[in-house]
């Protein structure tokens, strides 16, 4: 109502001051001119605003009541915090059935922080919460609103609450034949779909993370392949049979029914069950091209660089689409359910968590230990003794030796060792078939799930583990002090990197070909980029191959390869470029390590030193690790017992300390050893402190002179000393810093 007054007046007096605007606009002439003519002021105009400010005074103002609509009165929280709380929640109590998911999906942070989320990954920008434009939030708000009264429905092609930034599209305007493609033709997942997943993810995560076994390491935050290798070097030292299973098919699909009912084992929240299996049930539209379709492509001579929108995210660069294509087998398949998206690696843990149960249960079942042995012979069986990398001397299975199984679990393939005879092992294979039948209505059989031994050599995550016999000379004191040397007998388990597999992934990416003797074949993809870009890229592929095989133990001769064949790749293809006609002509224009430039065939000249000093030219890095001495060595760090992800202990620590009884503890732990803690100390010395200086005021005006404050000083600390019976010992350096203190 005031900005309406305030308008009105002004418009009222702007259209009196036009007149006086036409002769003069000094503003002391249009003060006395309106003052002139105030008496004689138009009656309309008195009427007008008498009638205007009776009509303001007489209307009541009340508080302006918060609109539940408006996003700004909604967002009253990080969405990160949320998310941190939700988190400290679930693993406070794991084993809690959660019901109240419906209060975390009617927060708009959580649906903000989705929104942003989706959009790095759709524009390839991270956009700011203050960059969210309001009607972006008004869109989020519908969207939220449209999933709480069931409204929202998967797959939609042209009715959409929320639409991507990128998305400039005008649907009402499109053709019937653009609609008809729309909707019969595959389509990407729709942009507010995957800002639902988003949502859901993030409040289903934290509920199953701290529930979810120890052995699963695929598809979770802060597990990854590297983190099963260094497992199995760590646990699987002392198995001689393994079970090798691949139950990849059920990534590829299982009944809803089977979904759900994993689902509800924990969570009883209906709205969030009903959005997953609306999720999962909802066809999704694909189309196949007819032969009669395709259109045959032309060979170009010349491919011409295709330009990037504005708003269009970079693609992937070379070296890391090599690097994808070196995945493993059993880290190629990624779940894909319906409109579940990123939803449905959860959703296969889930399902899947039920065999990981099962088999902690048969660890327990299968254990058998002997006193006999070096390791093992704990009561449950977790204990370690002596070097884990080296379990025993003589790893022969006999009745007198411990029997013991352990699982792992990435994605859908396991692996399982077995310590005992053989038919420890095809008893556990035979339950296990008859447990994934019954469960998962999955038909395996032996051929799917062999028995073999160690020695044969075990391949998992395109690695070998196999069985070392070393024979090392044993020192021991004997009675009497005597040294006394012997030869043992000792097995290590070692954890190589295969190099069958690498050749097949390099002739998969078509940079080798032939088995036996790999011949390199050049990349030319890389034909019109410089020798420095190619160089550059080159190197970085080669930085997250050293990176992979890690805990290979053959990393040096691995990574080594890996760059003769990329180093033999490059010199072909400027082989080709330059006209070299070969790579020997090439390795003796550009060095070993192609370091050196190619286009002006005279080598490092003079020259391209200057120019490249007065930064007229690019800089060009040779190949890496073109010598097996430049490789670094195998990462042989011991792997903790009971080893968790840097989440997850921060997650453990936070609850620890903010929990009473852990401080409680700690004080009690500290009076029993007589010690103080910092903070008592702190506050103990400004209590003296304070006791101190209100003293030195009170006799400061009758005490005058240096040494008067000093004796007064010291006769203050000493009643402190007196009073505090654990302060005797203070040395003279605190005194004097006490008396410097009460003189101040």
């Amino acid at each position: 109502m005031h900005r309406t007054v305030k308008l009105l007046s002004y418009s009222g007096l702007r259209s009196r001051t036009k007149v006086f605007s036409k002769t003069n606009h000094h503003p002391i002439f249009l003060i006395s001119q309106w003052n002139n003519n105030l008496s004689c002021r138009n009656s309309n105009v008195s009427v007008y605003f008498r009638a205007l400010f009776t009509h303001s005074s007489s209307t009541t103002y009340s508080r302006r009541v918060p609109d539940p609509n408006d996003p700004s009165t909604l967002m009253k929280e990080d969405g990160v915090a949320v998310c941190s709380q939700m988190w400290i929640e679930n693993f406070q109590e794991p084993n809690k059935t959660v019901t109240n998911l419906t209060n975390y999906l009617r927060r708009l942070e959580l649906w903000v922080l989705a929104y942003q989320k989706v959009c790095a990954d759709e524009t390839g920008a991270y956009m700011p919460r203050s960059a969210i434009t309001r009607s972006a939030l008004e869109d989020l708000l519908a969207l939220r609103n449209a999933v709480l009264d069931d409204r929202f429905k998967w797959g939609a092609r042209l009715q959409f609450f929320i639409r991507s930034p990128k998305d400039k599209t005008d649907y009402e305007s499109l053709s019937k034949r653009k609609i008809r493609a729309i909707l019969t033709t595959t389509q990407p997942s729709p942009f507010q779909d995957r800002i639902v997943q988003e949502v859901l993810l993030m409040i289903l995560e934290p509920v199953y993370e701290g529930r979810f076994s120890q052995r699963s390491f695929a598809f979770r935050p802060g597990r990854n392949a590297h983190t099963v290798l260094r497992v199995i070097r760590r646990s699987f030292a002392g198995y001689l049979w393994y079970i090798k299973g691949d139950l990849s098919a059920m990534l590829d699909g299982m009944k809803v029914g089977m979904v759900i009912s994993s689902l509800m084992r924990d969570v009883r929240d209906k709205k969030v069950i009903d959005l997953i299996k609306a999720a999962l049930t909802t066809p999704v539209i694909t189309s196949k091209v007819d032969d009669g379709d395709k259109i045959k492509k032309k060979k170009r001579k010349y491919q011409k660089k295709r330009v990037l929108a504005e708003d269009e995210p970079k693609p992937d660069p070379y070296w890391l689409e090599s690097f994808f294509g070196f995945a493993p087998e059993e880290a190629e398949l990624l779940p894909s359910w319906g409109h579940c998206g990123i939803l449905s690696p959860l959703l296969a843990n889930i399902c899947l968590d039920e065999l990981d149960r099962w088999m902690e249960d048969k660890i327990k079942e299968f254990y058998r230990p002997s006193k006999s042995d070096v390791i093992w012979n704990s009561s449950d069986g977790d204990t370690e003794q002596g070097n884990t990398s080296w379990p025993e001397f003589v790893p022969t299975s006999g009745p007198d030796k411990t029997r013991k199984i352990d699982y792992i679990r990435y994605g859908g393939h396991v692996l399982i060792g077995i310590r005992g005879p053989r038919a420890d092992a095809a008893t556990l294979r035979k339950q296990l078939i008859e447990f994934c039948d019954q469960k998962y209505m999955l038909k395996l059989d032996n051929e799917s799930l062999p028995i073999e031994h160690i020695t044969k050599g075990i391949m998992f995550l395109d690695h070998v583990l196999c069985r070392r016999v070393v024979y090392p000379t044993l020192r021991y004191t004997a009675t009497g002090g005597k040294i006394i040397s012997e030869k043992g007998v000792g097995t290590l388990l070692s954890v190589t990197a295969s190099l069958k597999q690498c050749i097949k992934q390099f002739r998969k990416l078509s940079f080798v070909k032939g088995d036996r003797d790999p011949d390199p074949q050049p990349c030319f993809r890389m034909f019109h980029a410089t020798q420095a870009h190619t160089n550059s890229q080159m190197n970085k592929f080669l930085s997250v191959m050293v990176e992979w095989y890690r805990y290979a133990d053959n990393r040096k001769k691995i990574v080594n390869f890996c760059s003769y064949i990329i180093r033999g790749s490059l010199a072909k293809l400027y082989a080709a470029k330059y006209k070299l006609r070969s790579r020997a002509k090439v390795y003796k224009i550009g060095s070993r390590n192609l370091s050196r430039p190619l286009k002006e065939k005279k080598g490092q000249s003079p020259e391209y030193h200057n120019l490249l000093r007065m930064g007229l030219v690019e800089s060009i890095d040779g190949l890496q690790y073109t010598r097996m001495s430049l490789v670094p060595e195998t990462d042989y760090t011991p792997f903790p017992v009971g080893w968790r992800p840097d989440h997850e202990k921060a997650l453990l620590e936070y609850m620890r300390l903010d929990n009473p009884k852990t401080l409680e503890e700690e004080r009690s732990c500290l009076r029993d050893q007589g010690l103080i803690s910092p903070q008592d100390y702190v506050s103990m010395l400004v209590w003296n402190y304070k006791r101190n200086a209100v003293a030195v005021d009170q006799l400061s005006s009758v005490l005058t002179g240096e040494n008067s404050i000093k004796t007064m000083g010291s006769e203050f600390l000493s009643t402190s000393n007196d009073e505090n019976s654990n302060q005797k010992n203070r040395s003279e350096e605190d005194k004097e810093e006490r008396i410097r203190v009460a003189q101040m």
